[in-house]
């Protein structure tokens, strides 16, 4: 299972992941189909790192999303698998930071939450 390339997830929201460095890391770029704003959806950038990413065929992985359209930031953590029919899917868990205006307000700031991505193909 390879990160690099572009991917779908269960909403609609889409994503590139650029090539890793020797050490895992990766850039790229989340364009999300779903908001909890009424701020105009824009494409935000994302960073993380992918662990062992030569010894392992369907390694785990993590990356930031700081979106540029809100006071948020969202980490995911998960693994890239093959199915039995050879279609590569990212599992991952987030955890959505909102910034509150008071302590106060910290119990209602994180959401957590599962996205199954799928690869995009391009269109020919």
């Amino acid at each position: 299972c390879v990160l690099t390339g572009r991917w779908i997830n269960d909403l609609g929201s889409n994503m590139t992941i650029g090539a890793l460095n020797g050490k895992g890391e990766f850039t790229g770029s989340y364009h999300t189909a779903v908001t909890a704003t009424t701020n105009e959806i824009q494409l935000s950038p994302l960073q993380g790192s992918q662990h062992r990413i030569n010894q392992k065929s369907q390694p785990t992985f993590g990356f930031t999303v700081n979106w540029s359209f809100s006071d948020s930031i969202t980490v995911f953590t998960g693994q890239c698998f093959v199915d039995e029919n050879g279609k590569e899917i990212l599992k991952t868990m987030w955890l959505l930071r909102s910034s509150v205006d008071s302590i106060k307000d910290d119990w209602k700031a994180t959401r957590v939450g599962i996205n199954v991505f799928t690869r995009l193909r391009s269109q020919k």
